[in-house]
């Protein structure tokens, strides 16, 4: 199995899920994680990654962590400095137009949404409520280009933008894609030779549905638009993800490889789950489970079933832990003060 890893955590696209599974993989193989300083959850973002974010990494003396995936502004360069030179290098994207409705409702508050009273109006003219120089608008247009480390407001050439696809194809390993998570999954186990149990997950920080808006066909197209450099590297790369399934594992055995996922999920779910399922944040019992609330967006979580045993509890809680206090915890695992 590869230990080596670095996941480039692409807001709003089911990253949190990921994480959640290089966290309990990590944990389990006692592995070290490239923590931002302080513990925080994310690497200084939103500026470009630097070693020097990483706690206990110093230039004199360079220790490699094998694990670098919390919330950075990709710079390839700086990763090297805390990961192996071998370390797989991945990250997952989404369809730009789902993005773009999730991010104006989490992050309803930044500069140019705050604003607008719906997505309609704010694409309607977005320049009234869009200035590029604001510290928070990468939230509003081409997200996942920014995270990437490019310029989100940057001409939309094609020689622009396969400079940009080619420099993605030259620093990633594997490109995952939200819609298609067990298909991903299958995919990332593949590649990290990983068991099917380390990549079984439940779905974490997502909305309930009540938050949700449905988009118009116009609105669609306006989005498409508005994140033309988003929408380029979701359709390329959302091409090549069915390219590598094909030529790697072909599309009968991914079935049945996506079956299997998915009846080892239905099963955890059964020893686990209070009913089977999330639930709103109002209703989960034990306040170490309820995941941090933000904008406008109800973010779901889970109970788990009273009366396991110790190891089954044991796993069936880091399954549904909340990334920030995943996080934490193995934050205060990896440094703890040692007594003197």
């Amino acid at each position: 199995p590869k230990t080596d890893i670095v996941f480039l955590k692409v807001h709003k696209s089911a990253s949190s899920t990921v994480m959640n599974i290089l966290f309990r993989f990590g944990e389990m193989h006692n592995l070290t994680f490239a923590f931002p300083v302080g513990g925080g959850n994310q690497l200084f973002y939103p500026h470009h990654f630097l070693a020097k974010f990483v706690q206990g990494f110093s230039p004199q003396r360079p220790r490699r962590f094998n694990i670098l995936c919390h919330h950075m502004r990709f710079l390839q360069p700086e990763a090297q400095k805390v990961v192996s030179s071998s370390a797989v290098y991945f990250s997952i994207l989404r369809n730009p137009v789902q993005l773009m409705e999730s991010s104006f409702s989490y992050y309803k508050g930044t500069s140019a949404f705050s604003h607008a009273r719906s997505l309609e109006e704010f694409l309607s003219q977005p320049y009234h409520y869009y200035n590029p120089a604001d510290g928070d608008s990468h939230y509003a247009r081409n997200l996942m280009t920014f995270d990437f480390g490019f310029n989100p407001d940057g001409e939309v050439s094609a020689e622009r933008v396969q400079l940009m696809l080619k420099a993605i194809e030259a620093s990633f390993d594997l490109l995952l894609i939200s819609e298609y998570f067990d298909e991903s999954m299958v995919l990332l186990k593949e590649m990290l030779c990983w068991d099917l149990d380390s990549v079984v997950s439940f779905p974490l920080n997502i909305r309930d549905s009540s938050t949700k808006s449905h988009l118009s066909d116009t609105i669609v197209e306006k989005i498409k638009d508005w994140n033309r450099l988003d929408w380029e590297i979701y359709t390329h790369f959302n091409r090549t993800f069915w390219e590598r399934i094909d030529r790697d594992i072909g599309r009968e055995r991914m079935r049945q490889e996506v079956k299997a996922l998915r009846e080892r999920q239905a099963e955890l779910a059964r020893t686990c789950l209070q009913g089977t399922g999330s639930v709103a944040p109002k209703d989960i019992k034990d306040s170490s489970l309820r995941p941090l609330q933000h904008g406008s967006a109800k973010i779901l979580g889970y109970n788990l079933k009273q009366g396991l045993d110790k190891e089954t509890e044991r796993m069936c809680r880091r399954l549904v832990t909340p990334e920030l206090q995943y996080s934490s915890a193995l934050y205060k695992k990896q440094f703890a003060q040692k007594p003197p």
